[in-house]
């Protein structure tokens, strides 16, 4: 993919103006048949069972442990279910997914002539997933704060043939553009933000891609319990990075106060208004003063607080024992 195609600055004012698109490093998998919507359900950490044709959701895909393995976008148009998701290890991906179908009435099928492409405010396609964030969804949670920033967010599945009309209407805006549009709006997204430890409740992501209520899946005790009666052990957070040195970080640097680690950087932007920015994950009880990303000066602000999880009420339940 293209960083950028001239001034990243002005790619991203025109992509919040609509008057451009960015083409994604995603791929396509389609599932099909009566049971697909029924067998996701079981699968992933969304709500499916119902989901209406031109509904936009998103959803996780855990193991066993509740750690995140890959964000799945979904899309239904009453007869087939469109699920994108980032290139790395795509074909892995299906591979699994395929031997999860056992007798199911499901077929999958990688759609190889579709593209995705993303745009603002802006449908580029029939089908098109609009972004449920920053809002939260039916059946989500959100510990942090609610998210003012705009953003109306959009990917649009086109076939080449498409992708050259759009050509002539709009313009092509790098992925460097859209990386900092996204940290602005504290939207975490694989594979950036993902590693082996991933749990859901760090990213503030059950605000959108996880169904509190909703039946039996993959890593759901794991999620129950964090949420409910535990703490993550981790958190998002937000970067100001001190742009004076004309540096800019890379993802997997050191986020450091003093002789402390505290985790490290996931993603890392330039933004056109507030300047060099950066997302990270630290340690839950880490403190937050005279931090280092790197050696780049940093303002820390927070985006999953530090007392998220545990939402039950125990109280009720104290002083039961005879």
């Amino acid at each position: 993919m293209t960083g950028s195609f001239g001034n990243p600055n002005l790619e991203q004012k025109d992509l919040l103006q609509g008057k451009s698109f960015v083409i994604l490093d995603k791929k396509v998998l389609v599932a099909s048949g009566p049971e697909r919507l029924t067998w996701l359900n079981d699968i992933l950490s969304q709500k499916l069972d119902d989901l209406v044709p031109g509904v936009s959701v998103e959803g996780l895909w855990l193991d066993a442990q509740g750690r995140i393995i890959r964000d799945i976008h979904l899309l239904d148009d009453g007869t087939k279910t469109y699920l994108i998701t980032f290139s790395k290890d795509f074909d892995t991906f299906v591979t699994q997914f395929q031997r999860m179908l056992f007798r199911a009435k499901v077929e999958l099928a990688v759609e190889e002539e579709l593209k995705v492409i993303a745009s603002f405010g802006s449908k580029l396609s029939e089908l098109t997933w609009q972004d449920p964030w920053p809002e939260t969804a039916i059946g989500g949670f959100r510990y942090g704060k609610p998210i003012t920033t705009n953003w109306y967010y959009q990917e649009h599945l086109v076939t080449d043939a498409q992708l050259t009309e759009i050509r002539s209407n709009f313009s092509e805006a790098g992925t460097l553009a859209l990386e900092a549009l996204r940290i602005e709006a504290l939207r975490p997204t694989g594979p950036d933000e993902i590693d082996e430890r991933s749990l859901p409740h760090e990213y503030d992501w059950l605000a959108t891609a996880v169904h509190l209520s909703k039946g039996c899946y993959r890593g759901q005790e794991t999620v129950a319990k964090v949420h409910n009666i535990g703490a993550p052990p981790r958190r998002m957070v937000f970067l100001h990075l001190d742009g004076s040195a004309h540096l800019l970080p890379q993802a997997g640097d050191q986020i450091t106060s003093g002789e402390d680690v505290l985790g490290k950087v996931t993603s890392v932007g330039q933004h056109w208004e507030m300047g060099p920015i950066a997302l990270g994950v630290i340690k839950r009880n880490s403190k937050v003063e005279n931090v280092l990303v790197g050696s780049i000066p940093a303002t820390l602000e927070e985006i999953v607080p530090v007392d998220a999880g545990g939402v039950v009420d125990l109280g009720d339940f104290r002083g039961k024992r005879n």
